[in-house]
């Protein structure tokens, strides 16, 4: 029991839900600070010997990284899919973003936990989203230049994560309002002074595939449910570069074995 509850806290850490987002006007000053790391963390990264090839052996919390058999992200191809009548993704998103943070693996913006989706008649609140340059999911083995993972929760703590890709084309209105504020070193935490409802990063046309998978950073925890939109989002080459370069690395998971898993759509 203590090992399993161990874990489910390294899950949840990873996500980013510890502590209580600020909100009303403290979350419309705009300030930033240094992060103080955790010396119990464990050092991770993406290349040589804490990449993600050695992910399972940098702790015992860690072991899903290797032995997983359902682990993401996958490649989506024509062999892996499975036609089915998925219902509708109900988004229920509000201008709830609160803060952005460096954590020196991504870019993550944290909200207050008021926006929702509803997969498969169950509601799950967005805690937080972030950045992958390249993507981390494929589409037939391509890349695409930039993906977006939208963090979800139920009250159980069961998680949903929802994928969005992005390809280089027009400038991306409602990237182009988060790019000010981007923090350029890790560790750095900066308060947004406007109101951001990611809806609006999200395609128009709302058809997805549906898998069971993991978180794709350590601890690699399994059974999370997984959406990933086949619209693809546009944005600019003067954007991605922004986010290349606050973020500083290609922070992409290698895809990962389908094994016996089928993809939905």
């Amino acid at each position: 029991m203590k090992k399993l509850l161990f874990t489910a806290a390294l899950a949840i850490s990873a996500l980013g839900f510890a502590g209580e987002q600020p909100h009303g006007e403290a979350a419309l000053q705009v300030n930033s600070h240094q992060e103080k790391p955790h010396h119990s963390e464990v050092h991770w990264g993406y290349t040589g010997a804490t990449g993600p090839a050695h992910w399972g052996e940098l702790s015992p919390a860690f072991i899903m990284c290797k032995i997983g058999k359902n682990q993401s992200p996958v490649d989506i191809s024509k062999e892996g899919l499975t036609k089915a009548c998925l219902q509708p993704l109900e988004v229920n998103y509000s201008a709830d973003a609160r803060t952005i943070l460096n954590n020196g693996h991504t870019i993550k913006v944290e909200t207050s936990g008021e926006s929702y989706i509803v997969l498969e008649g169950k509601k799950y609140y967005l805690r937080q989203f972030h950045f992958h340059t390249p993507s981390e999911h494929t589409i037939n083995g391509k890349h695409y230049p930039m993906e977006v993972h939208f963090v979800h929760t139920d009250r159980e703590g069961n998680i949903a994560v929802v994928g969005v890709l992005f390809e280089v084309g027009k400038e991306n209105s409602a990237l182009e309002r988060l790019i000010p504020y981007l923090p350029p070193k890790a560790g750095e935490r900066v308060l947004l002074p406007l109101k951001f409802n990611p809806i609006y990063l999200l395609p128009q046309n709302r058809d997805y595939y549906r898998y069971s998978g993991s978180l794709t950073t350590p601890p690699c925890s399994e059974g999370v449910r997984w959406v990933v939109f086949k619209e693809a989002v546009e944005l600019s080459p003067e954007q991605l570069e922004a986010f290349k370069a606050a973020i500083g690395i290609e922070n992409n998971r290698p895809v990962q074995p389908l094994n016996a898993r089928r993809i939905l759509y």
